[in-house]
């Protein structure tokens, strides 16, 4: 099944595809930041500040979700010994980081109205910086290591190893006092603490963010398959 990739027939569909995607990207995000910044309630105790989740969370869940992405993919290459998973790893990665980054970024602007401070040694943000020290130990693997195999092994190791701190990240509020509030969302019950008014634009929200991954992803998938042609390469 994963015996052979043929770029051209995959580049036939992904090359197509990023149109479609930036036109959906653009609609659902229009919508998001309506629902976000104009028709969504102030909270009762931060008040216009709480706006920032709709940016902060939809990030921090989207750079989770594409390492743990990532480490899947760096298994499938080692058992499969099938190239186009690091392929699909390495254009997916770009994207992670930068949602990382924003979720930083964010989380330190939502922290000084919040806790009066940029930045604080908490168990959340400290297990996502490492996270993004994993993305850039990733990212910069691939730029400085010229053989194939040897990058492929390295940053499957980097991804596999960095997979760890995923689930350290996710149960950090509930396995150590901290100054992050724990999670209102929980996908395995009906039970939520946040109020549909704001639930509806953040779930806008992270679809908006996950669209834009996509289309990061496409371009730069795209990218790599031009690469591969290029080489005269018909099979991975």
């Amino acid at each position: 099944m994963f015996k052979y990739f043929e770029p051209n027939k995959i580049f036939a569909i992904t090359s197509k595809a990023p149109k479609y995607v930036l036109f959906l990207f653009i609609i659902v995000l229009t919508i998001g930041l309506t629902e976000a910044l104009i028709l969504s309630p102030e909270d009762y105790k931060q008040s216009d500040a709480v706006r920032i989740m709709y940016v902060h969370v939809p990030a921090a869940w989207i750079s989770l979700g594409i390492f743990t992405s990532l480490a899947l993919l760096s298994i499938g290459s080692f058992v499969f010994k099938n190239k186009n998973f690091s392929l699909i790893a390495k254009s997916l990665a770009p994207s992670g980081f930068i949602f990382n980054i924003i979720a930083l970024v964010t989380g330190s602007i939502w922290g000084k109205p919040t806790w009066g401070t940029w930045w604080a040694w908490d168990a959340r943000i400290t297990s996502m910086l490492i996270l993004a020290l994993f993305y850039g130990m990733y990212l910069l693997a691939w730029r400085i290591y010229n053989d194939k195999e040897q990058v492929i092994k390295i940053t499957s190791l980097i991804a596999i190893l960095g997979v760890v701190n995923v689930p350290i990240v996710k149960f950090s509020v509930d396995w150590w006092n901290t100054l992050h509030q724990p999670a209102s969302i929980n996908i395995l019950s009906t039970n939520t603490a946040i109020h549909p008014s704001m639930l509806v634009p953040l779930g806008i929200m992270t679809a908006a963010f996950a669209l834009f991954s996509l289309l990061i992803f496409l371009m730069k998938y795209n990218t790599e398959l031009i690469k591969v042609k290029n080489k005269g390469l018909n099979r991975l």
